[in-house]
């Protein structure tokens, strides 16, 4: 049998990752960022996708209470997010983006509530950031 398995839609999919416990799919398939290769200044793993150097103001629930932070670069697959707080590589992280009404062309803000994990940190250029893969994520109009 091939190390490859089909979507519901009948695409190849990712190959098959070994399962150790009950992990989400969408964990199984992004598991492999978790350990992003340095090239140069970039982790080829994890920075897979465009980057937009949009800054847009977050909110990002720790231990120790919610913190407002800014995204420094947003792709498809994950949000840099500047912050000075500590949180370990492969650490869950629950944060939203706000989107402003005139941007989006809303009537109200569109808040997007997110579910990730800490892929990087980075300290470059006088910016302190944690990458974030998003996981999960789901929009909601204020």
């Amino acid at each position: 049998m091939s190390n490859q398995s089909r979507t519901s839609q009948g695409s190849a999919a990712a190959p098959a990752l070994q399962k150790v416990g009950s992990v989400p799919a969408s964990q199984e398939l992004a598991a492999p960022m978790m350990e992003a290769k340095k090239i140069g200044n970039r982790y080829a793993e994890v920075q897979s996708a465009v980057r937009f150097p949009i800054k847009l103001p977050a909110a990002v629930k720790l231990a120790s209470g919610q913190k407002i932070v800014e995204t420094a670069n947003i792709s498809a697959n994950g949000v840099l997010l500047s912050m000075e707080a500590e949180v370990a590589v492969g650490s869950a992280l629950d944060f939203t983006i706000s989107l402003p009404a005139d941007v989006v062309g809303a009537d109200s803000n569109v808040v997007i509530e997110c579910r990730g994990r800490v892929v990087r940190h980075c300290d470059e250029d006088g910016l302190r950031g944690v990458g974030v893969v998003i996981d999960e994520y789901h929009f909601e109009r204020r």
